[in-house]
């Protein structure tokens, strides 16, 4: 059976199981077509009275980042928006409030292919007028979604284990070669997160071959170091194992890299093959604040906005005409930058979006032993 025809069988199974994916590209390899902007909902005027929007983010550093980068000159635009933030974004939190018919959130951190699956469903279809698609990478702007910066799942190892230069871990290969280069592995168990492609890359897939991604293949890779491998449920579960140095060699987004950086962690990427992952807004279906929420959404990946998430948070802006000025560790882990001496793969949204279902399934089956 083919690994299509397979998959389709799955998703016809599936078809009911809730997106539980969510998380973190913009490099044209694998993304899809860029559109003109959206001009599906009814044009509202902006309201001038009090409008207080709700903000999902991830939390931590990067959510503060993102208050910093985004909301803080929003609001002294537009005096009359006050944000009320919250974490973590979740499919799964927007399924439940759009089918209890309460909706509370207003503008959500989401990966734009769970948009994509859910669009019109679960999540509003956008008007964003002010938008240039000349002025973002193909596929940064989709029906549901507008992508607001791309970061990077990372492969690194922490240079207190491997302190000698010569003897550290140079490939995703080596991050699965227990024997060579011992110790305890962390990876997010999310699709946005690299936990398919990096053991496909290190089987021999080739990067234009990845997708759509064999999950047996890969899980079976990860069979070969799965008893050394913590699988962590979330990104600040992993962040903190990372920190107390809980793991040797570990897959991470940039920005979390960053902030253990800047902490004094001893970090070193491993630049063979990075994947790449591009986060996006959305805005749950129903949201009686829409306009208020896409107009927001619109300021913020302008070029002054954008530029500065990328030096908060580590992350790749995504208008193509901001000028980020990074720190010294922000271009460290820069995926774009010179510190990147290999290639980079961008996660395929359509793609994923298509077999998201029946993907997310077999990797929790798998996880459940």
């Amino acid at each position: 059976m083919t690994k299509t025809s397979r998959l389709r069988g799955v998703l016809i199974a599936t078809s009911i199981v809730a997106v539980g994916a969510l998380l973190t590209a913009c490099s044209s390899s694998g993304a899809s077509p860029s559109s003109s902007p959206h001009a599906t909902s009814t044009k509202v005027a902006l309201p001038t009275g009090p409008v207080s929007l709700t903000f999902v983010g991830y939390g931590g550093a990067g959510q503060q980042g993102q208050i910093d980068a985004w909301q803080t000159p929003y609001t002294a635009a537009h005096p009359n928006v006050t944000f009320q933030n919250t974490s973590p974004a979740s499919v799964a939190g927007v399924q439940a409030q759009v089918q209890a018919g309460n909706i509370q959130w207003d503008v959500v951190n989401v990966a734009p292919y769970a948009a994509t699956q859910n669009c019109g469903t679960l999540f509003e279809k956008l008007s964003v007028p002010k938008l240039d698609p000349k002025d973002f990478p193909a596929g940064t702007i989709g029906e549901c979604y507008v992508g607001n910066f791309t970061n990077s799942p990372m492969v690194a190892y922490n240079v207190k284990d491997f302190p000698d230069p010569s003897k550290a871990p140079k490939t995703i290969a080596d991050f699965f070669n227990t024997k060579k280069f011992p110790g305890k592995r962390g990876v997010v168990s999310d699709l946005q997160d690299g936990m398919i492609e990096y053991p496909l890359l290190a089987d021999g897939v080739k990067a234009d071959k990845l997708y759509p991604l064999d999950v047996p293949r890969a899980l079976k890779k990860w069979d070969t170091i799965k008893s050394d491998t913590i699988f962590a449920p979330n990104v600040g579960v992993l962040q903190q194992d990372v920190a107390n140095d809980q793991v040797s060699m570990f897959i991470m987004v940039a920005s979390r890299v960053l902030v253990e950086l800047n902490a004094g962690v001893q970090i070193k990427p491993i630049w063979d093959t990075t994947v790449t992952a591009l986060n996006a807004f959305a805005v749950p279906k129903g949201d009686t604040k829409l306009a208020s929420a896409e107009d927001f959404i619109q300021a913020s990946v302008q070029p002054g906005p954008s530029a500065a998430i990328a030096e908060k948070d580590g992350v790749s802006p995504i208008n193509l005409k901001s000028k980020p000025n990074l720190s010294a560790n922000a271009a460290l882990v820069n995926v774009f930058g010179k510190s990147n001496t290999g290639k980079t793969v961008a996660q395929n949204v359509e793609s994923i979006a298509k077999y998201n279902n029946a993907d997310t399934l077999l990797i929790n089956q798998w996880l459940n032993g």
